[in-house]
């Protein structure tokens, strides 16, 4: 299965697509998108046109989004949140099955522990993806963001085959 990890953001959007298969994981491709500055309207529709086109060039059957934590400052907040809901309209329109997964949630399946820095992250996603060369942190997060899906879905079906 193919499947496509986003790590949200308005600036860069992080993306990383990976194969897995059974517990065998294999890293595609990853990398950024970025939205430049100005118009918040037309940054938006960068993200969307972008993705689409990353979505249509590497064909994922499932895909993964960080979902958004709340911080102190409220207009970041916002602004990622828009950023989070295009790339859930891009990940829909293609049709996509999308998993949903909380920070920690991806650093504790991906490193160990929910509260790892993005080094962490970064060193787990080299040492459990051999080849993968991250185009930057965002990249590297998105490529755990797939990788957490992949575990969580290869858990739901060994539990649904057990219970069958």
């Amino acid at each position: 299965m193919r499947v496509l990890g986003i790590d949200p953001g308005l600036r860069n959007l992080g993306w990383g697509v990976i194969e897995a298969e059974g517990s065998r994981l294999r890293h595609v491709a990853n990398g950024q998108i970025t939205s430049g500055a100005g118009d918040l309207a037309v940054r938006l529709l960068a993200i969307h046109r972008q993705l689409s086109d990353l979505i249509a060039a590497h064909a994922p059957e499932s895909a993964a989004i960080e979902q958004t934590f709340v911080n102190r400052d409220g207009a970041g907040t916002l602004k990622l949140g828009q950023a989070r809901g295009v790339a859930l309209l891009a990940l829909a329109q293609a049709g996509l099955e999308i998993g949903e997964y909380a920070p920690n949630a991806v650093k504790k399946t991906v490193v160990g522990v929910g509260h790892a820095d993005k080094r962490q992250v970064e060193h787990m996603v080299r040492m459990q993806l051999p080849g993968a060369e991250p185009a930057g942190p965002d990249a590297a997060d998105a490529l755990a963001i797939a990788m957490c899906h992949a575990f969580h879905r290869a858990g739901r079906r060994n539990l649904t085959q057990v219970r069958a």
